[in-house]
C-alpha cells in the first residue's frame, strides 16, 4: 500500500480549520465574532480580491441578513440558522490559482433539474456580476 502524505499547504489548511472550529466554539455567543473574522480574512487578500469579497459581504448583509458571516477553511463564508455554509468566497491568492470563486454549498437552494453550477469564477465585481449574484443569493436562500 502506498503511503499518502499531505503537502505543507494541506497540513496548514487542516490546522487553520481546527483553529477556526475552536474559535467559533469559544465565541459562539458573540454575534460580532463571525463578522470580525470574515473582515479579517478579507483584509488578508489582494486589493482586487478584497474589493470582490467586501462587495459580496455587503450584498449578503443586504439581501440575506439571516445568513451569519463566519470563516470556513479560512475563507469568508455565510451560514444558515443551522450553521451550514450556504455560500463562500475563495480567493485566488490563497490557493495560488488563476481566478477567485464564489461557491455555494448544498444548503443553498440552487437545485435545477439534474445538473446545475455551484461555483462561479469571478475576476471583478461589475454591475452585471452584482445583478447575477443578487439573483443567486436570493435563490440560494429561498427568496426567489
Amino acid at each position: 500500500m502506498e503511503k499518502t502524505t499531505f503537502s505543507d499547504f494541506e497540513r496548514q489548511a487542516m490546522k487553520d480549520r481546527a483553529q477556526e472550529l475552536a474559535n467559533q466554539a469559544k465565541n459562539k455567543k458573540d454575534a460580532k465574532y463571525g463578522e470580525a473574522s470574515v473582515l479579517l480574512k478579507i483584509s488578508e487578500v489582494t486589493d482586487t480580491e478584497a474589493n470582490i469579497a467586501n462587495a459580496l459581504h455587503q450584498l449578503v448583509k443586504t439581501i440575506a441578513p439571516q445568513l451569519k458571516p463566519k470563516t470556513w477553511y479560512s475563507m469568508p463564508a455565510y451560514a444558515n440558522q443551522n450553521d451550514k455554509v450556504v455560500l463562500f468566497f475563495q480567493p485566488a491568492s490563497r490557493f495560488k490559482v488563476r481566478y477567485s470563486t464564489i461557491g455555494f454549498q448544498d444548503a443553498a437552494h440552487l437545485d435545477q433539474g439534474d445538473f446545475w453550477p455551484t461555483s462561479y469564477a469571478i475576476q471583478a465585481m461589475t454591475p452585471a456580476v452584482k445583478e447575477e449574484l443578487i439573483i443567486l443569493i436570493k435563490k440560494a436562500t429561498g427568496k426567489s
